[in-house]
């Protein structure tokens, strides 16, 4: 079973990979004020990412590569498209 700590430092990297990543998903909520709203969040999730623990970047960095290495769309070779 995984601690909600370090599943909480988890998913906070990989929301943002999904932000860079997938920009154009579609997103129902839209926060108020986005010319302010978006350059907070940022700055707040980025200062929330350099106070992660190095264990936590180690197991992103391994997930991602079995990730990519398992990955069906690619066994496929269906390059961007969505499941």
């Amino acid at each position: 079973m995984l601690p909600i700590g370090l599943a909480g430092e988890l998913v906070s990297i990989g929301t943002l990979v999904l932000r860079v990543r997938d920009p154009d998903l579609p997103r129902p909520f839209k926060a108020p004020v986005n010319w302010l709203a978006a350059p907070a969040a940022a700055g707040t999730s980025l200062f929330l990412l350099l106070g992660l623990p190095l264990d936590t970047w180690i197991r992103l960095v391994i997930y991602a590569a079995c990730g990519r290495r398992h990955s069906r769309l690619r066994a496929r070779g269906a390059g961007n498209t969505r499941l």
